[in-house]
């Protein structure tokens, strides 16, 4: 018996597992398991909009204050950068964010 595509039925277009879009998905799951690195390259990919992620300086901050609170030395120093092209408003919102990313990790142990 030959089994069937899914995408036969559901008549989607399969997913680029190879191309960029996995990097983000693959930094996600080390974050999740406290990779500093991967924080620091998902504030990469979140400052320069590279890929498959919108350019979004709020995520960005966010991921490299995670990294930088790890001791990432590379990610305090992108964390002032883009801080200098955002408001106070939005640096408190990307704070809020990494604050709550910290209680979801920590839930989650």
């Amino acid at each position: 018996m030959e089994l069937a595509k899914i995408e036969t039925f559901a008549k989607i277009e399969p997913a680029d597992v190879s191309g960029a879009d996995m990097l983000v998905a693959r930094c996600l799951a080390a974050a999740s398991d406290g990779d500093t690195n991967a924080f620091y390259d998902l504030g990469v990919a979140y400052s320069t909009g590279s890929h498959g992620v919108g350019c979004d300086l709020i995520e960005a901050h966010k991921w490299f204050n995670l990294a930088a609170s790890q001791g990432h030395e590379a990610a305090s120093w992108c964390r002032a950068d883009v801080s200098d092209e955002m408001t106070a408003r939005e640096i408190a919102e990307a704070q809020r964010r990494a604050r709550e990313w910290l209680r979801g990790e920590a839930a989650a142990a």
